[in-house]
């Protein structure tokens, strides 16, 4: 399983990597394994805002669909249209071309209930 050290990881399958006042979000190697082929994404428009814990879109497996859960609050600044019109995307490249969306944070924003990698794998070996 691959997980990036620099990323933080959500107990919903969900990843965030912190660029300045930007979030970029994705699901993880482990959630798209888990779904198998994804056929489909919702996601949220440009502009909206986002609650942490709130759902903000889906992903469709060939195993089932799965709701997307926010880490964090914020607006979401930008969707990746690429995963929209090319799912699979997801499944290829989680972590760089299969990002969901850029979510404008307060400066300075603390990620600490997130969990690094470590304690990700180790969260996954002990709940799955």
């Amino acid at each position: 399983m691959n997980c990036p050290e620099e990323i933080r990881y959500s107990k919903e399958h969900v990843w965030v990597r912190l660029e300045k006042d930007i979030a970029v979000i994705g699901v993880t190697d482990h959630a798209q394994d888990e779904l198998g082929l994804i056929s489909a994404v919702e996601l949220p428009e440009e502009g909206d805002e986002l609650e942490q814990d709130d759902s903000f879109g889906s992903l469709d497996g060939r195993k089932t669909v799965a709701d997307l859960y926010a880490p964090l609050s914020g607006v979401v600044r930008a969707v990746n249209h690429d995963v929209i019109d090319n799912p699979s995307i997801i499944n290829d490249d989680p972590y760089d071309s299969g990002w969901l969306i850029e979510v404008s944070v307060e400066e300075g924003e603390d990620l600490k209930w997130l969990m690094s990698a470590d304690d990700y794998i180790d969260y996954i070996s002990n709940n799955d």
